[in-house]
């Protein structure tokens, strides 16, 4: 699938993912809130960030199983618009974009509370300097932008495993002047205390998910997007609750509970020792890398969701657009000018607060939308990485999500209230005639219901996009497959009769049950008819690979898909394609019958499929021009030099290989040791620039006739 002018850039690796979920999740949490959580439930608040960190894991799968399904920027906003609709989308959508706002706006204030302690500097200005500095960053694009999130990050968490071991060193020691803390009693507010404390460091974890805003431009999401997350929960976690617990330690309990700057306070403690200060230095420097890391990331997560919103027609199509970085310039701006008003204008720390609830609320949704995905049973929901358990883990993150909210308080739930009311009133006023409904009413469809045929076709493409890197795994299927070429007309059931028994030497699996299954599969729309091909599969347990028939029709056959319809009116078919292949590839799969049907749906397929002379044509016809090249090896041209060598010593372009052999009337499918002799017929698949250049140095210019 060619990229799109308003497509970006797929450049951000694991460490990319690690960094902005991490960054994302080291402000406040660590460095202002521990003294308020100390405040409600003692030395429990130890213990309350350390579920917290639990609690946050049903969310966190949820969202790397839809962020690998749906790789697309937009993160919560996409996955609920594509599970639940777009009213639930725009919702959605504009509240995680204002939180995110919000958020990052409180973040780079929260840099003068560790400013202060050295130098007088108003806050305000500084804040929307930064602000600028970043978006601008943000514009230049999210490559620039992730570096220089990897060094805050990096920077931070050096700081803080040094912050953590020194301060474990010092509890060790217990030296009486140091370690002042008192753990006893565990829980002086009770239990009502410490949950309520829960819900308030819960918050802290928030930002894990953020990555998923930018799945579009992380490479290989499958395994980036889960493993970054899963990372970055991890050194959350345990400097979280350690750190806590040093500050707990070290700290006098009631100077604890009212101290704004608690980590500096305990590293004043127990870094004395570094000379000229150099300890409440190195902390200092660690809080502006987690305000700075936290803004940054905000930024480059909240501009994803206009573009994602423009591009579904639920914005302005100004939003859409990408500027000449490959960046969304438009977006970028709209959130910094947005975060630069509240940070002038509005009550940060309470607002930031409320945002939260609502965090809350887009977390239970999304443990939601993951159940409507499953349970929809859309063909081409194939995630890369599914969430464990389902679906209790998902209805623990429902409740999680909803219990939080309510602790949260009164004026929490009214501001989410406001939010989806505002959300809603732009969608009737703006979006509300989309033409697109969400996964769920294909789960309405198994109740009677009608669905949104479009949205399978879209997670087709998703598939095709993440499957480009896979081309040649297609390449590799088509050259060792078997064919057969009808000459005389014949029916549909004896062309599976015999296609099943050749699959069944192959893939080790009863003739008669791959037949059966075949038919069956007929009737059931696992066979699909169009533009005068079919392509019948069957999925099959305890097999390794994908095996492909094909079966050359000259005459032309009926295939009965459609009983409603006379059979003699139907569709003639002149190419069937049967696959088996295995049940628990589901990606690999549906990519086959992508790339099946792109090509078949070419309207040069069907002309080159019908002229094909013999099996190496009807093999070529089937794969893409610019992915595949044949060369005649013949003495006196230019491929005189590849007889007599083998498969293995041949030097060609990186990405390229033999993929078969025709020889006399045989067709042979290559190893390394398979010596080219002269008259061979080679075809060479793989990267379409390698492809261009061994055409360049051995097809063009050579006499007509010579090179078939």
């Amino acid at each position: 699938m060619a990229a799109s002018s308003n497509s970006l850039k797929k450049n951000l690796t694991l460490f990319d993912v690690y960094a902005i979920s991490t960054g994302a999740m080291f402000s406040s949490g660590f460095f202002l809130l521990p003294g308020i959580a100390t405040a409600e439930a003692g030395p429990s608040a130890i213990l309350a960030y350390f579920v917290a960190g639990l609690l946050i894991m049903p969310s966190m799968l949820s969202m790397a199983e839809l962020s690998t399904a749906m790789p697309k920027s937009g993160g919560t906003y996409y996955f609920l618009d594509r599970s639940l609709g777009p009213l639930a989308g725009t919702v959605g959508g504009l509240g995680t974009w204002l939180a995110l706002v919000f958020k990052s706006a409180f973040a780079l204030i929260g840099m003068g509370a560790y400013l202060a302690i050295f130098f007088e500097i108003p806050i305000q200005p500084l804040a929307a300097a930064l602000t600028v500095a970043f978006a601008v960053l943000n514009v230049v694009g999210a490559k620039e932008t992730t570096g220089l999130q990897r060094i805050l990050v990096a920077v931070l968490v050096a700081v803080l495993a040094f912050f953590t071991i020194q301060g474990l060193v010092t509890v060790a020691g217990g030296n009486p002047e140091e370690v002042q803390g008192d753990l006893t009693p565990f829980f002086p507010f009770g239990v009502s205390g410490f949950a309520s404390t829960v819900g308030l460091v819960f918050v802290s974890y928030a930002g894990l998910t953020k990555a998923t805003s930018v799945a579009e431009e992380v490479q290989n999401p499958d395994r980036n997007i889960p493993l970054g997350m899963f990372l970055s929960l991890l050194t959350a976690t345990l400097l979280y609750v350690v750190g806590v617990f040093i500050m707990t330690s070290v700290l006098e309990s009631s100077a604890l509970r009212e101290d704004l700057t608690p980590v500096a306070t305990a590293g004043d403690v127990f870094l004395d020792w570094l000379p000229g200060g150099a300890g409440l230095i190195l902390i200092v420097v660690a809080a502006i890398a987690a305000f700075a890391s936290t803004g940054n990331a905000g930024i480059l997560s909240a501009s994803r969701y206009p573009l994602a919103m423009a591009r579904d027609r639920l914005l302005p199509a100004m939003f859409a657009s990408v500027g000449r970085f490959k960046t969304p310039t438009r977006s970028v701006v709209v959130t910094a000018v947005s975060m630069i008003v509240v940070i002038f204008a509005l009550s940060e720390e309470g607002v930031a607060k409320l945002a939260s609830a609502f965090q809350l609320l887009l977390f239970g949704l999304i443990n939601f939308a993951v159940i409507i995905m499953r349970e929809s049973r859309i063909p081409s929901y194939a995630p890369g990485f599914r969430s464990p358990f389902y679906p209790w883990m998902q209805a623990a993150g429902i409740l999680i999500a909803f219990f939080l909210i309510t602790e949260m308080g009164a004026l929490a739930i009214l501001f989410t209230g406001g939010v989806v009311l505002a959300g809603i009133a732009w969608y009737f006023y703006y979006a509300r005639n989309v033409g697109r409904e969400g996964a769920i009413f294909h789960l309405f469809a198994r109740l009677g219901k009608f669905r949104h045929e479009g949205l399978d076709s879209e997670l087709q493409g998703i598939l095709e996009e993440k499957g480009v890197e896979d081309d040649a795994a297609f390449d590799r299927l088509v050259a060792r497959a078997q064919v057969v070429s009808l000459t005389e007309p014949t029916d549909y059931e004896s062309v599976v009769e015999r296609a099943a028994g050749m699959l069944a030497d192959r893939v080790s699996v009863d003739a008669n049950t791959l037949k059966h299954d075949f038919l069956e599969g007929t009737q059931h729309s696992a066979t699909s008819v169009s533009h005068g091909t079919a392509l019948p599969y069957v999925r099959v347990d305890g097999i390794d690979r994908q095996e492909l028939v094909m079966v050359h029709c000259q005459s032309g056959i009926c295939i009965d898909v459609d009983p409603a319809t006379p059979l003699e009116s139907q569709e003639s078919v002149y190419a069937v394609f049967f696959l088996v292949t295995p049940t628990h590839d589901q990606s690999n799969h549906l990519r086959t019958l992508t790339a099946i049907a792109n090509r078949t749906d070419e309207e040069q397929f069907l002309v080159e499929w019908r002229s094909a002379a013999d099996e190496q044509e009807m093999k070529e016809a089937l794969l893409h021009h610019e992915r595949y090249l044949t060369l005649q090896l013949l003495s006196g041209t230019n491929t005189e030099d590849f007889i007599g060598e083998t498969v293995r010593d041949l030097s060609f372009p990186a990405g390229n290989l033999v993929a078969l052999i025709r020889r006399g009337g045989d067709i042979i499918i290559p190893n390394g040791s398979t010596q080219l002799r002269e008259g061979d017929r080679v075809t060479i698949i793989g990267d379409p620039a390698g492809i261009e250049r061994l055409y360049e140095l051995y097809r063009r210019g050579e006499r007509e006739g010579v090179v078939q």
